[in-house]
């Protein structure tokens, strides 16, 4: 049981990296993209609109996790793998690449790889053209060593 447990939570990661990805290319670079804006702008607070879609994903997995709670089933571990994917997210996103608290340093080949394409995803404040939309998944030309950071 242990194993299928923790193969929903890992299932559930991957497909939230894939889900995040297409919806961040198709709907907040699309109709969402009046939300999302502000994750483009110059921050003026520590909160910014494009926030709402963290808490909605954390509601639907506290939710989750809430119905699924009393069996332990698979609601409650793919509510965990929300969960978890939003703490990797806030990691990856919020602190090491965004500095919303003091980054940590790192020479990390694969952490610089996704920090650059973040970087190249940024370099546009416009809904379009904009390119690499994934958090822990980053086109291969943005880990080679000769790039800058």
């Amino acid at each position: 049981m242990l194993i299928i447990n923790i193969s929903i939570v890992l299932g559930t990661i991957a497909t939230m990296e894939l889900l995040s990805w297409a919806m961040h290319k198709y709907l907040f670079h699309g109709p969402l993209w009046f939300i999302h804006k502000t994750h483009h702008q110059q921050r003026h607070g520590w909160f910014e609109l494009n926030d709402l879609f963290s808490i909605g994903f954390a509601a639907l997995s506290l939710w989750l996790m809430w119905i699924g709670h009393t069996m332990l089933d698979y609601r409650f571990w793919i509510g965990a793998g929300i969960s978890t994917y939003g703490t990797i997210y806030f990691i990856f996103h919020d602190w090491f690449i965004h500095n919303r608290f003091k980054a940590f340093k790192s020479n990390n080949r694969y952490l610089l790889g996704i920090r650059r394409a973040h970087k190249i995803h940024h370099k546009s404040t416009e809904k379009n053209p904009s390119e690499e939309f994934g958090l822990l998944v980053a086109s291969k030309k943005w880990f080679s060593q000769n790039k800058n950071g």
